[in-house]
């Protein structure tokens, strides 16, 4: 479990992904490093998965909605340029789904997990990021997943940073 620095060191590190991978869609820089992709998610029960990748990383979203009708998301995969970071993040631009989440998983080919977080709504249209109960989600070594019976079916994005490899002193 991350202390409060390594915690608010992850917080600045994913920012600045973000921000580079922002900034690459929209000028089209660096895209060997950072990639966005639009995608539907579609209700009905059925378990669909979503991947998008970078060099030898990976990242799939893999979820069960019910209720609606499909809805725009995006994917946001980005590596560092020092290739030690991978992040991904899977969120509805419109800043809440109005569909009901059976159950959702991100997992992170090729690394370990260091920072992961996910919200039933985020920041958009006069809205702010509210983050999911941490007991609504699980962090494995390299996946983030609803956690069975006490996730609430509310979910707009979903932020996973990994470690591609082991740093040696």
């Amino acid at each position: 479990m991350a202390t409060g620095v390594s915690a608010a060191f992850l917080n600045c590190s994913f920012l600045f992904v973000l921000a580079v991978l922002s900034a690459s869609v929209l000028v089209g820089t660096s895209a060997e490093q950072t990639k966005t992709v639009e995608f539907n998610v579609k209700p009905g029960g059925v378990v669909h998965t979503f991947s998008e990748g970078i060099k030898d990383y990976e990242c799939s979203f893999t979820y069960a909605s019910q209720g609606g009708t499909n809805e725009q998301w995006l994917m946001s995969v980005g590596l560092s340029d020092d290739d030690m970071l991978f992040s991904c993040s899977v969120w509805r631009p419109q800043g809440k789904s109005y569909l009901f989440f059976t159950q959702f998983k991100v997992d992170l080919k090729g690394t370990k997990l260091e920072f992961a977080n996910a919200y039933s709504q985020t920041a958009g249209a006069g809205l702010s990021d509210e983050p999911l109960k941490p007991e609504e989600f699980i962090r494995g070594d390299s996946t983030v997943t609803h956690n069975q019976g006490k996730f609430n079916a509310q979910l707009s994005k979903v932020i996973a940073i990994g470690r591609t490899r082991h740093d040696e002193l």
